[in-house]
């Protein structure tokens, strides 16, 4: 899923801080947040991922791990507003 041209990289380079979460009854540890944000993701001893951090600046590396994820379970949100980063309102 691609984030809308009007809010491609939202919040990148902002100063924005984002909360990242991981539906976990959606992850199927496939481990491609990890490879694509290492310093963002990390796998539990099931292979479910989990944020490093659920309260991060604005990355793109994060946004990329979101966006490519295969099963569409990263959200990541403005912190304080809850406005949603990824996936995009439609």
């Amino acid at each position: 899923m691609e984030a809308s041209p009007a809010r491609a990289n939202p919040g990148v380079g902002t100063g924005d801080r984002w909360h990242v979460e991981v539906d976990r009854s959606l992850c199927i540890g496939s481990a491609q947040c990890v490879h694509t944000a290492p310093d963002g993701f990390r796998l539990d001893s099931a292979r479910q991922s989990h944020p490093a951090d659920p309260k991060t600046d604005a990355n793109e590396k994060i946004l990329a791990a979101a966006e490519n994820c295969p099963v569409e379970a990263i959200m990541i949100s403005l912190l304080g507003s809850g406005e949603p980063v990824f996936p995009p309102e439609e």
